[in-house]
């Protein structure tokens, strides 16, 4: 997966413009605007790097002198203390982007290390981890771009990719059935329907309406298991909701296809790099 670098550098110019606004009342009036540094980024945990370039965009934008030797790449597994790149530019500017390339670089690093975590403690079943559209507005393509980066897989990436008929929109549209015969009297050829199912009746009512993807909402391992003999390959199965690192191994093994969870975007730890400065 690669971003389009117009789509990365609107993100960093709204960043900065946040940040700088116009003008940075420390490094503007300390340092000589010709005045130049080296510069390096340091891992201060293990974890799985992501957003390298895009840190390097940062300066990249506000300096065009700024020069810059990468160590890692992303998706590579980095220690503690290792360098992940070098570089120099104008002092002014270093200092100017340092924040705005860190938040990025740290939130990118700890969404592919989460997913990673998760990856890990699936290995050897059935499951896929993947995303959901929990993630910070704004960002979402750098998250999802992360995931990919630890790891797991993308969920759709806006509500425009799949027909996913949640509790609310079920209720509202007058029944599973219903709302699945509705929308493949309307859908192209081309979208899939997901269906967030509550119990075992629900499944069942799913797959008789022929949904494409059936989502188990917040089931006991027992409930999912016999789900997935319920359904028994007619539809994709996506367990969501109460899933974590302490029992995300116990649900893999239930035979389910996918495991959605939200908390590696929306809720994840920054991963600790630091920027130092050469004297």
């Amino acid at each position: 997966m690669k971003l389009p670098q117009f789509y990365v550098d609107d993100i960093i110019k709204r960043a900065i413009l946040e940040d700088v606004n116009y003008i940075d009342v420390a490094a503007d009036y300390l340092i000589d605007e010709n005045q130049r540094n080296e510069a390096y980024f340091v891992a201060k945990a293990d974890g799985v790097l992501c957003g390298i370039d895009v840190a390097m965009r940062v300066f990249e934008l506000l300096d065009d002198s700024f020069e810059c030797k990468v160590h890692f790449k992303d998706g590579d597994k980095i220690k503690k203390g290792d360098i992940i790149a070098e570089f120099s530019g104008k002092t002014v500017n270093l200092l100017k982007g340092e924040r705005t390339a860190l938040n990025l670089i740290q939130h990118m690093s700890g969404v592919a290390t989460s997913t990673n975590e998760a990856v890990t403690l699936c290995e050897g079943t059935n499951a896929q981890v993947t995303d959901t559209r929990k993630t910070l507005p704004n960002l979402r393509s750098l998250e999802k771009y992360a995931v990919t980066c630890g790891g797991g897989k993308n969920h759709r990436f806006n509500l425009s990719d799949c027909a996913m008929l949640k509790d609310n929109h079920i209720d509202a549209g007058g029944g599973i059935t219903n709302a699945v015969k509705t929308l493949r009297s309307k859908i192209g050829h081309t979208v899939k329907i997901e269906v967030e199912t509550r119990d075992l009746d629900e499944v069942r009512e799913a797959v008789e309406a022929g949904a494409d993807i059936i989502m188990l909402d917040n089931m006991t391992n027992d409930m999912m298991r016999e789900a997935v003999a319920i359904i028994g390959g007619r539809a994709k199965t996506e367990a969501s909701g109460g899933i974590t690192s302490a029992n995300i191994r116990e649900v893999a093994e239930t035979g389910v296809d996918i495991i959605s969870l939200g908390a590696i975007t929306h809720s994840v730890k920054a991963f600790d790099i630091s920027m130092k400065m050469k004297k």
